[in-house]
């Protein structure tokens, strides 16, 4: 087995046991607690949390900012798109050509939408005040795992592993953690409005 392969697996199982562990450390804390009387259903605000409330017609900074918010979009799916095609890779599984310069073409647009937002999180001072180091190093490494991707299905190169290596290493502890923590805010999110009466909303 090639060394840049082993990296990858020892990289993903110290990935996998760092997430296993914040996951441990969500669940031990139970569920949020209001002493308020409830005023409404809980299930429905939670359910409301992750699928209304995600609309952007109902979120400031996404309909004032909709070309960033489409980008945003399209960069989560190529990180999506980017990870199922890392399992593939790892598992040796055969990839169609086509279905390779799909992925590839897409991928290199979710790429340049990643490296927009890099951009312009560089460029507006009211950004650059909100930003810190994790915020530049997570959108370095997940654009890079991207753009990496697209470039391994056409040539194969053994800098996608190492790319990936890195991002697996990084992402229980920077910012990029969120791809677990957002579940648990979604669902606090939905519990605290559910049980204010204020969501979903009444028409």
């Amino acid at each position: 087995m090639s060394w840049y392969i082993v990296l990858t697996l020892v990289s993903a199982g110290i990935c996998l046991l760092a997430c296993l562990y914040h996951i441990f450390r969500i669940i031990s804390l139970g569920k949020p607690r209001d002493f308020s009387d409830p005023a409404g259903n809980i299930l429905p605000a939670v359910a409301y949390a992750f699928t209304g409330a995600m609309s952007p017609r109902k979120k400031e900074s996404a309909y004032l900012h909709l070309p960033t918010y489409t980008a945003g979009i399209i960069y989560h799916l190529g990180t999506f798109l980017s990870i199922f095609l890392f399992l593939i890779i790892l598992m040796d599984f055969r990839i169609s050509r086509d279905i390779s310069l799909f992925c590839t073409v897409f991928l290199s647009v979710s790429g340049l939408c990643g490296v927009s937002i890099l951009v312009k999180r560089m460029v507006k001072k009211e950004l650059q005040s909100l930003s810190n180091p994790d915020d530049y190093i997570s959108n370095i490494l997940v654009t890079g795992f991207q753009l990496v991707t697209a470039v391994f299905l056409q040539y194969h190169t053994q800098l996608f592993f190492i790319i990936a290596s890195c991002l697996l290493l990084y992402l229980p502890f920077g910012k990029l953690k969120h791809t677990l923590y957002f579940f648990a805010a979604r669902y606090q999110l939905g519990f605290f409005y559910g049980h204010r009466g204020v969501w979903p909303p009444k028409n």
